[in-house]
């Protein structure tokens, strides 16, 4: 029975497309949140819901249903959808909006559309200053005694609080942050900042 079930729903991919397309226009998010739908059809939905639903009101009470969770997705920022794709890409950047251009009469007009993608991230070159700035902390971390240098390190480059590493290291708080601070404050006597 649940074979059936998932044949029918497999069938009803083109028209949750359709219904998405009265929501967003983007055609990389409808087919995102349109696959999240048959995922979730498919492996999370408690079968014996699905089968009740389908026994109820046949296909059409599925599309119904799918109908809702596809909105709920495509509108709530609450939604497994929305962690998954939409929290992510709304931060990545400002340079990544598509731009398209038309010509009608010999003159173009250009139009940005606020759909960001990730493969409209420009190639920037990477600053070279910031490489060699890094290197030069690097090599005075090694002057250093190696309980301070690893301290450092395991703060900054391992994106640890105080309370975070003094749990880890069994270090207390106060003496993490005079070491740290230490190495801080002989860094910056180095490098002149």
């Amino acid at each position: 029975m649940m074979t059936e079930i998932y044949l029918e729903i497999s069938k009803l991919s083109d028209k949750f497309r359709t219904m998405a397309y009265g929501l967003t226009t983007d055609k990389n998010k409808i087919d995102n949140a349109v696959q999240e739908l048959m995922l979730y059809f498919l492996q999370q939905m408690n079968q014996k819901t699905l089968k009740n639903i389908y026994e109820k009101d046949g296909i059409e009470g599925i599309t119904k249903y799918g109908a809702v969770a596809l909105k709920r997705s495509l509108t709530s920022t609450r939604s497994n959808f929305y962690y998954k794709y939409e929290k992510f890409y709304t931060h990545i950047d400002s340079n990544c909006y598509n731009s398209s251009y038309t010509a009608s009469n010999d003159t173009m007009a250009y139009s940005y559309d606020n759909n960001k993608n990730i493969a409209n991230i420009p190639n920037q070159e990477v600053d070279n200053y910031k490489w060699t700035k890094l290197e030069e902390i690097d090599k005075q971390l090694d002057k250093l005694n190696w309980y301070d240098r690893e301290l450092f390190k395991l703060y900054y480059y391992k994106s640890n609080t105080l309370d975070s590493l003094a749990a880890k290291t069994k270090i207390s708080r106060n003496s993490l942050f005079t070491t740290i601070d230490k190495v801080r404050d002989i860094l910056k006597n180095k490098l002149n900042e």
